[in-house]
């Protein structure tokens, strides 16, 4: 009997030991350690832009759709409160059956009922939760730039479209990071579209997943002081 107590004992033991090996604990080393996101929007220094086109509409007051605009009449989308907007400096006046378009003049806005919107390039300025503009170019008049080459983000190469580990990033910095417009998986890295970012938010990206991991693109950029 007292054999057969030592043999059960000597089993227990081993299998406390087991049980507390950290080589044996399954750990996810995906933001475990992660900082603390920042809080809020930043604010620009100086001016900014629109990245290009956007949708000025205008319900109960003006809004720039940074995002996605649904594409009804009439549009349907939301976005930060625009500032020192004024429809009047716009022309306008030519009735037509669902709303008003301007005559034929390239600075034009479309009416449908209390709904105003058009398409514009804007410059202004940036406090975080508004954009108060200074200039707003009409898309008809607008000379998109030739796109320069960029260069691919430094990934691991680890990582292919539709991994898990990518799609959880994709989703904790959509909640976690302020003023997202979306977060993706984008072949071996994740895209997180911003508002406006003053290279804080890809800081923080790339302490909490590792370098090229998360590219953080946003839609008011900053105008390069003269």
């Amino acid at each position: 009997m007292r054999t057969i107590a030592l043999l059960v004992a000597a089993a227990a033991l081993l299998l406390a030991g087991c049980g507390t090996d950290p080589g044996t604990t399954a750990a996810d080393p995906v933001g475990r350690d992660r900082p603390a996101p920042p809080s809020q929007v930043p604010e620009a220094p100086g001016e900014v832009a629109t990245r290009g086109v956007v949708t000025v509409l205008q319900e109960a007051r003006p809004e720039v759709c940074l995002g996605a605009v649904a594409e009804s009449w009439p549009p349907q989308c939301s976005g930060p409160p625009l500032l020192d907007w004024h429809w009047d400096q716009r022309q306008a006046g030519l009735d037509r059956p669902g709303g008003t378009v301007s005559p034929g003049g390239a600075d034009a806005y479309e009416q449908a009922g209390p709904v105003r919107w058009g398409q514009y390039v804007l410059t202004g300025t940036w406090d975080g939760t508004a954009l108060t503009v200074l200039t707003a170019i009409p898309a008809a008049l607008y000379d998109a730039p030739s796109a320069e080459p960029v260069d691919p983000p430094a990934t691991s190469g680890t990582d292919s479209d539709g991994s898990p580990r990518l799609a959880r990033i994709a989703r904790e910095a959509g909640e976690e990071l302020p003023g997202v417009l979306a977060s993706y998986v984008a072949g071996d890295h994740v895209a997180v579209d911003v508002v406006y970012d003053d290279g804080s938010l890809q800081d923080w990206a790339d302490t909490a997943y590792g370098e090229g991991v998360v590219v953080v693109t946003p839609a008011l950029v900053d105008v390069a002081a003269d």
